[in-house]
């Protein structure tokens, strides 16, 4: 199994929460897009102190589903907005 681990800082976050919010939704909902994805979870941080904004953890079988994962047309077009 293959863990793939991607930290997100945004610019203006303050101002942009709902945006965030809406991108962990959005990258949440692949998992009923991508039949790959073993899982896929996405969080906010919510301490200032830190320097990331959003988590992302993706959990697939192998280094082709991850592949297949990364150049699927959804995922792409949730990581243009980000």
């Amino acid at each position: 199994m293959i863990k793939h681990i991607v930290l997100f800082k945004f610019k203006d976050y303050s101002e942009n929460i709902k945006n965030v919010e809406e991108i962990k939704r959005d990258l949440e909902a692949l998992k009923t897009i991508i039949p790959q994805l073993i899982s896929i979870k996405a969080g906010i941080n919510v301490n200032p102190k830190e320097a990331y904004h959003l988590a992302l953890e993706v959990e697939v079988k192998d280094m082709t589903d991850l592949e297949i994962y990364a150049t699927h047309p959804e995922h792409l077009k949730v990581g243009k907005r980000i």
